[in-house]
This record gives C-alpha cells, structure tokens and sequence, in this order.
C-alpha cells in the first residue's frame, strides 16, 4: 500500500530528477526556473486582486482545452469571480500563459504539506475545478480540509489506474476530497461505484463544446488555401519523430510524384530544433510557414507556430493524427472530425473512448507502418471514399455528444456553489 510517506519521497525524487535534467533540457529548465520563488510571485499578483476567486487546474496545453469551454461558461456566467488558471506542465504554462480568459496563470507549485496550504491560503478560491486528472494528494486534500467546492471535470477511468488496485488507498482518498465528479462514460462510474465513489455523473467530455465552438468560429486562412491550390491535402497534426517517418515515406512512395496532394505538418514540438529535423528530412521539397509568402511549387508545408491546427483541418482531403506510435497515445482527434473529415493514426489509440468509437464508425482508421497508410491514400486517391457519407457520421457523433459544459455549469448553479453578484 502507498503511505504519504512514500507518496513524499516519490515526488522528492521527481523534484531531484528534474533539477538534475534541466541544465541539460529546455523543458525541465522551464518546469524549474517557473517555481523559483513561486508563492512569493503568486502573493504580489494577488495583491490587489479583490474579487473573490475560481481556481481551475489543468496538466497541460490538451487538458486546457479540454476544459476551456467550463472555464469560459464560468467567466460568463459569473463575472464577478476572478479565474486562476494553474498548469503542472511547461507545454501548457509556456503557451498560455498570457490568455486572456483567465485572470492570473500560474505553474501549480510542486505537490507538498507546505506548497499546498501556502497556495491555497494565498488564492482562497470560493471553488476549486480539475480537469480529467493530475490528481495531487496535498492539494486535494487542503481544498477538502478547507470545505473548498471541489469538482472533476471530464474524467475517464480504466480498471488498470491505481485508484482500483490493491495498493491505491491513497488515491482513493484523492477521488473522496472531490464534491463531485463528471466522467465521460458509464464505465467510468461502474469503477467508482465498486471502490465506493458514488458522488458522480456521467456528463461526457467537454472537448465535443469546444470543438464545436471552434469550428463555428473558424474561418479558412486565405495562404493555406493558396498554398493547396485545390488539390487534395493532408493534415497531419501534433505528430512525433516516427509519425513524420512514417508519413515521409509515404508521401514520396505516392504522394510527391503525383500533382494532385500536398502535404502540411504541424508537429507537436515546434522547437527550432525539431523544425530543423523536419526541414532535413523532407529536404528541398519544404518550406515553413513562418516563412511562406506567395504560390510555390513545393508540396510540404512544415508549420513552426501554435495556434492554427485546428483551421488547417478544415482544409484537408483526409488527417492524420499524431501521437499513435507513443505509449501516451494520439492526440486530440475530434479537431478534424468536427468537421467531417477522414482520420488516420497510428496503432496507440485504446485508452481513448472516442477514438474506439470513431474507428468502429468507419471515419476513423489506424494504421501500423507505411504500406498501411498508402492503402488508405491510394483508396482515396482512386475515389473509392464515400467522403459524403463520413462527413454525415462524424458530425452527428460530435453533435451527439455535445452537452458537458452545460451539465457542469448547471451543476454548479443548481448547487448554488457560486453567487452572481
């Protein structure tokens, strides 16, 4: 059974393990250097902050838009609060931390006794929400200490996590500090329900709102459409080392020799580093979007910004969706959906509900190596696609499964958990 004692030690060790790494890694150093000093930072910008305060935690940049559309319905719905936003991540603090829906963003400060009751003394939030998970003891346990409105946000559980393991008393306590959680699926309560967590409802997942917020507020980008010259595109996005050998292969077995394709990028690191392996590997058949001006004859287009990859599936003939030869799993597939298109990915797709669904719909497919991914083009490029019939699919399944947000923020005023001033 896992102690607190040996739930401490563990994350000493992670403390000690990052402090070592960051002279050596950029994301390690900026996972250190942004809890330097960090409740004293916290202190002077709350200082002169007289509302009274929501928290809001999310892991990282996925998480954050997963919980976006709650946050904004919050920011709505009761303007009078102040939103703190937290990331445990560089990936989601680096990229967000200047949003303007929230009103201070900060790095959630290292799991500790010490860490959790100083921060939660200086936010004093009149409710605490996390999304999905990054479930921390100390916190948690502060927050139900205090009688703090504590709601999850989003969750998806798996026989296999901690929580329902022999050794799991002490996560198990984690999910008891929440007032209420919202999962995505029935299974999700059936776990619970056998380890005696019974304060749940199965709302959905809150990325169908905001995908779809997305997509009816999403213009075409006039260079992509340039640049794509109407011919049939694929969209590859948040995609890693081997989704982009995999996807270089199979543009120059088919892809490049033919007029008809091209090919935009938008990896999941956009570090120059990485920009610089990516150039190197499609060579002088490439060019950057940070760069891109006019027409060009080059069929690759590598994109070294954040912030356009959900627009860009609304341009392409087929997506695919990276992340699905990393144990993590893919990304975030109901981007491209949203708008009726085609998905591909890689094998890594079974922790994630929607994707099971989506390939056993037909509009999504997962594909093992190259020859894989040349059947599904060359099935494409021979119109042997009913686009139509995919595009109905997909839209009425994100369609049908909209409706969290509004679930969660009825909760919390049917509970009266928040005043409207």
């Amino acid at each position: 059974m896992i102690s607190v004692a040996i739930y401490w030690l563990a994350i000493r060790l992670y403390d000690a393990a990052i402090r070592l790494a960051a002279p050596f890694n950029a994301k390690a150093a900026l996972f250190v250097n942004g809890r330097k000093r960090l409740l004293k930072k916290i202190r002077y910008a709350l200082i002169d902050e007289k509302r009274p305060r929501i928290w809001i935690h999310c892991a990282s940049l996925g998480e954050f838009e997963q919980g976006r559309p709650v946050l904004e319905a919050l920011r709505r719905e009761y303007s009078n609060y102040a939103i703190v936003l937290t990331f445990f991540s560089p990936s989601g603090y680096e990229v967000r931390k200047d949003y303007n829906g929230a009103d201070h963003v900060f790095y959630l400060p290292l799991d500790s006794y010490h860490n959790a009751k100083g921060f939660i003394e200086l936010v004093q939030p009149k409710i605490a929400l996390f999304v999905k998970y990054d479930l921390w003891y100390f916190f948690l346990t502060r927050i139900a200490k205090r009688n703090i409105p504590l709601i999850l946000v989003s969750a998806i559980f798996r026989k296999e996590q901690a929580f329902f393991q022999w050794y799991g008393k002490l996560y198990r306590r984690m999910l008891e500090a929440f007032t209420h959680i919202f999962v995505q699926d029935e299974n999700s309560i059936q776990l619970l329900n056998k380890i005696g967590v019974e304060h749940t409802t199965t709302a959905g997942d809150t990325r169908f709102d905001r995908v779809i917020d997305v997509a009816q507020n999403t213009s075409n980008i006039t260079e992509i459409d340039r640049f794509c010259k109407g011919r049939r595109v694929l969209v590859a996005g948040s995609t890693w080392p081997d989704d982009e050998k995999l996807l270089k292969e199979a543009f120059f077995s088919n892809l490049r020799s033919s007029q008809d394709w091209r090919l935009i990028i938008a990896p999941h690191e956009v570090n120059e580093a990485h920009i610089k392996e990516l150039q190197a590997l499609f060579d002088n058949d490439c060019l950057l979007w940070s760069e891109y001006q006019t027409d060009t004859e080059k069929p690759v287009l590598i994109i070294d910004t954040i912030g356009i990859l959900s627009t860009l599936y609304k341009h392409c003939t087929i997506a695919y969706i990276g992340g699905g030869f990393n144990r993590s799993g893919i990304h975030n597939v109901l981007e491209a959906v949203v708008y009726g298109k085609k998905v591909v990915h890689g094998p890594e797709y079974k922790k994630f509900k929607e994707a099971k669904e989506l390939v056993a719909l037909g509009v999504s497919t997962a594909v093992d190596n190259t020859p894989d991914m040349l059947k599904v083009i060359e099935t494409v490029a021979q119109g042997n696609v009913d686009f139509e019939s995919i595009s109905g699919v997909a839209k009425q399944y994100v369609l049908k499964n909209a409706g969290a947000t509004d679930a969660i923020i009825g909760y919390i005023s049917e509970k009266k958990l928040l005043t409207v001033s």
